[in-house]
Order: C-alpha cells, then structure tokens, then sequence
C-alpha cells in the first residue's frame, strides 16, 4: 500500500478553490451521516448518476452529472479522494487560475462520469465520488509538473517508510493500475464496485482541459512538436 502525503511544488497563490471542494464535499458527507440508513441508498439514487435512469432521461438527468460529485461513500472514500485533491489540486489550481480551475474540476468530473457510463449504459447502480474529477487533477499534474517529487508512505508487510518518488513515474503507475483494473472489470464483468473507467476518462479529459485552458502549455506542445518533426 502505498499514500502520497505531500509534493515538492510550491504552492504561489492561496489554493481557495481547493480548499472550497473539500469543505464542500467534508460538509455533505456529515449532512448525509444524518440520513437514515434505509433512506440513504435513495440518496444515491437520486443524486448520483445511475447509467440506466441517465440514458433513459429519468431522475435528475443530466444535474445528476453535477451532484455525483460531491457524494461519497463511506469515510475512507471521503478522505482518500480528499488527500488527493489536497496534495496536487493546490498546483493545478496556480496553473490555471481561481475560475478556469473550478471549470476545469467539473468538466474534467462529468466527462469521467460519462466514460463510466458508456462502459457500463445498462447499470443500475449509482456513480457518485469526486475521484473522477480528482483523476483530472492527476492527470494535469502529470504534463504540468512531471519532474516535481511526492512524498509516498509506503506500508509492505513489515516495511514501512516514506520516500519521495518523481511524479510522473507515481502518476503514470496509477493511470496503468486503474487501466488494468478497468480491464479486468470488463473481462470478469463487474456490475457494481470501483469506477475504473471514470478514472480513466476523468484522468485523460484533465490532460486535454490542460491544453485547452491553458495556453503556455499548448505553445509548449507545439514547440515540442515542431522541434520533432
């Protein structure tokens, strides 16, 4: 197992946005706390993204895109997708600025939510979490500060230690685990479990939204490019 605790970039303006989401997300959690447990599987239903009832133009359609975002689980979910936000968000957030970073967090969630979708039309389950729009985040990071170095806590049986692992190498090796998982849910046919694919697609829209809303980063793709070719 391992845990990112923090990253290397410095951090130049304060992360309002960043912090926004994760007091928005930990507020909803404890509202939903006070939901009824027999009650709260409705919840899930209603404000998150159930493929079947979203294709066929029932519930809340396509708000639900919206407020699946903001649902979690269960405390572990909450808290891990929070770590990640909190440790690369801030970055991206600098990259992009106050409003285009919020644009970006959505878009880069509901197009996550929709690659699910498309993989599994017929579900009849509910997607909720924010790690699709989190796997945005990551993917960004990615192209955006490749060399930075994150700080990993590693637990494998009886060793246990942190060590600071290049960025590009901890993202790229969480792409390929959540591409492999994914597969392996088609191959064996997984109904209802992790939505592999929403990682998947959140984290390849995020590098596209980069490129698209972030103009040094396109001057820096076509200068790469002309050098090449």
């Amino acid at each position: 197992m391992f845990i990112p605790t923090r990253d290397s970039t410095l951090r130049l303006t304060p992360p309002y946005i960043t912090i926004g989401l994760i007091a928005l997300n930990v507020v909803i959690y404890f509202y939903q706390l006070g939901i009824p447990e027999e009650e709260l599987n409705d919840w899930f239903r209603t404000y998150g993204v159930v493929p079947a009832q979203l294709l066929s133009g029932t519930g809340l359609g396509v708000f639900s895109l919206l407020t699946s975002l903001f649902l979690h689980g269960g405390f572990l979910h909450l808290a891990g997708n929070m770590l990640y936000l909190w440790i690369f968000g801030d970055n991206i957030e600098t990259t992009l600025g106050h409003g285009k970073y919020l644009l970006f967090y959505i878009l880069s969630g509901i197009i996550a939510t929709l690659t699910q979708v498309l993989f599994q039309p017929a579900a009849n389950y509910p997607i909720i979490g924010a790690s699709g729009a989190i796997s945005g985040v990551l993917g960004a990071y990615l192209i955006r500060y490749p060399r930075a170095r994150v700080k990993v806590f590693i637990w494998l049986f009886l060793i246990v230690r942190h060590v600071w692992i290049p960025a590009g190498y901890l993202l790229l090796f969480w792409f390929f685990m959540q591409l492999s998982s994914g597969l392996g849910a088609l191959t064996y046919r997984e109904q209802v479990g992790v939505a592999w694919f929403a990682h998947i697609g959140g984290f390849l829209a995020g590098i596209g939204l980069l490129y698209l809303m972030e103009p040094y980063e396109r001057k820096r793709l076509w200068k790469k490019f002309k050098q090449q070719y």
